[in-house]
């Protein structure tokens, strides 16, 4: 089973990665509205005729359900190893859930066009998404699991700002998206100030959500900072938790630039496809860190970890 679900949860994984920059080539082409008010099908029809608003929805829509299937069919592969790998018990529903919710949004926007906010949230949630399979991947190509001492050796104030993090990138990733959908993007026309001001008039349209996506995301940068110099205290123990904070401080850096490279080529889709897709990295590097904080049962006198311990257990 485990030799199936290795492979596959790799191609899950690059599918919602496909999946997630696929929406925001929707969003920043303007094909939302590609394939007319009906869904599943495009303009009522299976193969509608051309257009490149038509191509690029329901090419979108074609390969989230191939998606959605390679999600199912990891969710069915990976269900029998949940004792082995008990991490799994969490995450097979949340992949499904944001799966089933994301797609019904998804189809709601599309029936009924919604607001700024809910389609906000439908990005957060494809983010999600994508950061349960990542985190499936994850958990079963580890070759060497994380020892009860290997977790007692994060302090705890470590684990609180790892998990503050990952919840402050949510927020980040909101905030953004929710500028996208208001069309606030050049509201702030200069980079790194707002229209050459560190405080802008934020009165005017659209400036205080600009604004204050860019300084959330100054404060995700400190947080991120701030988990790679921490984990320097104790790589040798937890050279994992250094080698993956170092990837997302790499991220997020890469991300001011492109945010960058948004405002100077005034919303051109490489500039803005590099920016989701570093946001979808960042996420999911952010979630695999939190992970590796939380503390892990283990037997007594032995000091290995409960999924260790049901890893080697004969079966009954």
């Amino acid at each position: 089973m485990m030799r199936a679900a290795k492979p596959l949860a790799v191609a899950a994984t690059t599918g919602m990665f496909i999946v997630l920059l696929m929406g925001a080539t929707v969003t920043n082409t303007g094909s939302a509205q590609g394939c007319g008010a009906s869904w599943p099908l495009c303009h009522g029809e299976f193969i509608p005729e051309y257009a490149f608003e038509t191509m690029v929805e329901y090419s979108h829509r074609l390969v989230t359900g191939v998606e959605g299937l390679l999600i199912l069919g990891l969710s069915v592969t990976v269900f029998p190893l949940r004792r082995r790998l008990p991490e799994l018990k969490a995450l097979i529903p949340l992949m499904l859930f944001t799966l089933v919710l994301q797609s019904g949004m998804g189809a709601w926007a599309v029936k009924y066009p919604q607001t700024p906010p809910v389609m906000a949230s439908h990005f957060g949630i494809s983010l999600v998404c994508f950061a349960s399979v990542f985190l499936v991947m994850r958990v079963l190509w580890e070759t060497a699991p994380i020892t009860a001492a290997a977790f007692e050796a994060v302090p705890s104030g470590y684990r609180t700002l790892a998990w503050a993090a990952l919840l402050w990138s949510v927020v980040v990733a909101y905030i953004g998206a929710y500028m996208r959908h208001s069309g606030a993007e050049l509201a702030c026309y200069t980079w790194p100030l707002c229209n050459g001001s560190l405080l802008p008039d934020l009165a005017s349209p659209g400036v205080a959500v600009a604004w204050g996506h860019r300084l959330a995301a100054v404060i995700a940068l400190a947080l991120v900072a701030g988990l790679e110099f921490w984990s320097r205290r104790f790589q040798t123990a937890r050279p994992d938790l250094y080698r993956i904070s170092r990837l997302a401080s790499a991220f997020i850096v890469a991300q001011a630039v492109a945010g960058a490279f948004v405002i100077f080529s005034r919303l051109s889709l490489a500039s803005t496809l590099l920016h989701a897709a570093l946001m979808a990295l960042l996420f999911a590097a952010l979630a695999d860190s939190a992970r590796r904080t939380l503390p892990r049962r283990r037997t007594a006198d032995t000091g290995i970890s409960a999924s260790q311990t049901a890893a080697t257990a004969p079966a009954r």
